[in-house]
């Protein structure tokens, strides 16, 4: 991922709705309208998670030391993560709590222009954020359907935008009909029908950021196309003649951990094995320029031990 393409599309949806936090907290304090306030809460939330993501790639720079010797790339992860949870928790919960309340006790919008003419400012400036979260997201994505650029993508910043932003896009279209319900039927029920939604809304948005960001903590491999480059690169067919089995992990978006145990040829001396491994991990490192920490083992390659330690992810390239 390019880092400075998301840092844009993070400092986009923040200044967007820092903008949008206020205007719908002066709408609702007019209004008294529950979405409004559900709404405000969302975007206070989606401000801090930003503020989230920008921290963790802050600490993610930070060079490695003697305690945590792969550096400190899965910061990056982390924060993503704590972004589901205050997702969740804040916007969604909230927004439970809040459109209970207002269905329970219904009251009548007041100063109906103050909410729609938000909500409608809330959309144009939404739609901003959203469209330079999918230009940046575009230049990264090539044939990959959105649904797997989300599930594949080891960088957790665009995704999260493009999610949080697709979200608050839907929750504004919801508050803007439960808004627009109670002023036409004069029952403020309908508002609090919007905020119940929009919290469900939210609560499925972090549950999949959950998932995803949680798959990458625990620890991601290469993709296939990478490790195909990885198997390629590897063997030369004169010294190293085959891969017998190897494993990846990503330990940041922009760093790849490749260990191998590589064949070569039994006759071989000392001096020769050491300069073809130090080959390979040139060849590797030109393919694959994420590859940044590689260990290679030689061995004499034997059939059944090959498939004894061969990994399932790339078990048939070997």
């Amino acid at each position: 991922m390019s880092a400075s393409g998301g840092t844009r599309a993070i400092v986009a949806a923040l200044a967007a709705n820092l903008a949008i936090a206020v205007a719908k907290f002066v709408a609702f304090v007019f209004s008294g309208s529950s979405s409004m306030l559900a709404e405000s809460v969302h975007s206070l939330a989606d401000s801090g998670n930003q503020g989230l993501l920008l921290l963790g790639g802050k600490k993610a720079q930070r060079e490695a030391t003697p305690q945590h010797p792969f550096g400190y790339g899965r910061e990056r992860y982390i924060y993503a993560f704590l972004v589901s949870i205050v997702l969740f928790t804040v916007g969604g919960m909230f927004a439970l709590y809040e459109g209970y309340e207002k269905v329970k006790h219904p009251h009548p919008i007041e100063a109906w222009y103050w909410p729609i003419g938000v909500l409608v400012f809330a959309i144009v400036a939404e739609g901003f954020s959203f469209k330079t979260a999918i230009k940046e997201s575009n230049e990264l994505r090539g044939s990959l359907t959105w649904r797997q650029f989300i599930k594949r993508a080891k960088a957790p910043e665009l995704p999260v935008v493009l999610l949080e932003d697709a979200g608050a896009l839907v929750g504004l279209v919801l508050a803007l009909g439960g808004v627009g319900l109670a002023l036409a039927t004069g029952d403020g029920v309908w508002d609090g029908v919007g905020t119940l939604c929009i919290g469900s809304l939210l609560i499925v948005i972090a549950g999949v950021l959950a998932a995803e960001t949680k798959s990458l903590l625990l620890g991601e491999a290469a993709g296939p196309e990478q490790v195909e480059k990885i198997l390629a690169a590897a063997v030369d067919g004169d010294t190293v003649t085959r891969v017998i089995h190897m494993r990846t992990l990503h330990l940041g978006p922009e760093e790849l951990l490749v260990a191998a145990k590589i064949a070569v040829r039994h006759d071989e001396t000392a001096t020769e094995v050491a300069r073809a491994i130090d080959a390979a991990e040139a060849r590797i490192r030109a393919a694959v320029p994420i590859a940044r920490v590689i260990y290679l083992e030689p061995d004499i390659y034997q059939a059944d031990a090959a498939r004894a330690g061969a990994d399932p992810a790339v078990g048939k390239n070997l």
